[in-house]
């Protein structure tokens, strides 16, 4: 009975996967808003009938792509994370993080526009794709995190009349950071987006050439922003760092 239940099971993964693979497709092809799942169906031979035994909507398979997106980025920004060692500094660590981003979002753009383009039509994301969406920003805010705890993190400058809203934002973001530098944090965090996506989108087209060059300044100077001192690695809580 085991062996009878795990070919079900990998025949029910792999077709699961043939779907959704089908379905980037008609994404690269015709759009988010346009995505059906009769057309899915019937590019892989399958009566709707037996789709709908895996995606009993259109809104349910919209939502696995976009898990599927936002964990993909989140893991390369993870890996990044991995892969920066804390004696490059504190901003090295984040614009490697950043340039992850970028190289995920240039590899599949169908996906990042699905993301982190125009809202589809009629679709309302479920509380599902909320953790998978953390995941870039949770890898921002760890760089940021490690800077605090090893004295690399100056603080920045904050309106005053932003000084309610920025304590209530780090009080939901990132308690254990001072509300300055969460306010800064996350207006970097919708900059490095925002970049990614004029690259994306053609709205570079003319203006920027060395696109390579461009982004790693704009990253660089977004750690500047976010407080993380040039140079500060690795230094312990109760040594100085250099600003």
């Amino acid at each position: 009975m085991s062996t009878i239940r795990g070919a079900r099971e990998r025949a029910r993964t792999e077709i699961t996967a043939a779907i959704k693979d089908e379905a980037r497709l008609q994404l690269a092809a015709e759009g988010a808003a346009r995505l059906s799942l009769r057309a899915v169906a019937r590019e892989l031979g399958m009566a709707s009938s037996a789709l709908y035994r895996y995606f009993p909507s259109r809104d349910d398979l919209l939502t696995a792509l976009i898990v599927d997106a936002y964990d993909a980025v989140g893991a390369a920004a993870e890996s990044a994370l991995s892969a920066a060692p804390p004696s490059a500094g504190h901003g090295a660590r984040w614009t490697a993080v950043c340039s992850a981003v970028r190289t995920w979002a240039l590899d599949h753009p169908h996906e990042y526009a699905l993301v982190y383009g125009s809202p589809v039509p009629g679709y309302t994301a479920p509380k599902d794709t909320v953790a998978p969406a953390s995941r870039v920003a949770l890898a921002l805010i760890s760089v940021v995190r490690d800077a605090h705890r090893t004295n690399g993190l100056a603080l920045p400058p904050v309106d005053a009349r932003l000084t309610p809203e920025a304590e209530r934002m780090a009080a939901d973001v990132a308690p254990d950071l001072p509300p300055p530098v969460v306010v800064a944090m996350v207006a970097a965090w919708s900059q490095v987006f925002g970049t990614i996506s004029f690259e994306l989108f053609g709205h570079f087209n003319n203006v920027v050439e060395d696109r390579d060059a461009f982004f790693e300044h704009a990253a660089t100077r977004l750690a500047h922003e976010v407080g993380l001192r040039p140079g500060a690695a690795g230094t312990s809580p109760g040594s100085s760092a250099g600003s």
